[in-house]
């Protein structure tokens, strides 16, 4: 008896962001028949995030049948208070490019269309993202989700080099302070 409880738990935990739905006909004998595909996004809001693809002959179908292959698609990604990523990254996906920044607090999420959602599902408040090359929605996910897999949290990257967390933290603030000095001398 508490495993229907469980799961309804886990399926109301999700938020579902609907990325796109595309119309497709198949040229028969009689007519047309149409089928619709969608693109769907999921995240709790806390770091884990998915994206799945549906078909069917209709809408609430394809929705449906989207969102089940998200959720079996999720990944987690580290973020740094629980509200920016780590560190810059790019992503790839075909001719579809991404780069994701790091924001300071109170810049909210500027990004377009497909990757918006991604990050308000993933629980993001903070980044800049800028996509190159491709506008097809599909790619523009699977390129984001190529970067946020690559994001490595100091402490993920301090147990593979055998260093302690708070000298990869240091480090990090001294590059951004470095970095910064050599903007105001050119």
């Amino acid at each position: 008896m508490a495993r229907p409880v469980e799961k309804e738990q886990q399926e109301n935990e999700f938020n579902e962001r609907l990325v796109g739905i595309n119309r497709v006909a198949k040229v028969v004998k009689g007519g047309r028949r149409f089928g619709f595909a969608a693109l769907m996004v999921v995240g709790d809001g806390k770091g884990r995030v998915g994206f799945g693809h549906g078909k069917a002959k209709e809408v609430p179908d394809a929705i449906r049948k989207a969102t089940e292959a998200a959720k079996r698609n999720i990944v987690r990604v580290p973020l740094r208070e629980g509200r920016t990523l780590h560190h810059d990254i790019k992503g790839r996906y075909g001719a579809g490019k991404v780069l994701l920044r790091a924001a300071p607090t109170g810049t909210g999420i500027i990004a377009g269309g497909p990757m918006r959602a991604i990050f308000e599902a993933l629980g993001i408040q903070d980044v800049v993202a800028k996509a190159v090359g491709t506008s097809n929605p599909y790619n523009m996910v699977r390129a984001t989700f190529d970067a946020l897999q690559n994001v490595e949290s100091p402490r993920q990257i301090a147990s593979r080099r055998g260093k302690k967390v708070s000298s990869i933290v240091a480090s990090r603030e001294s590059g951004k302070a470095s970095g910064s000095e050599d903007l105001s001398e050119e």
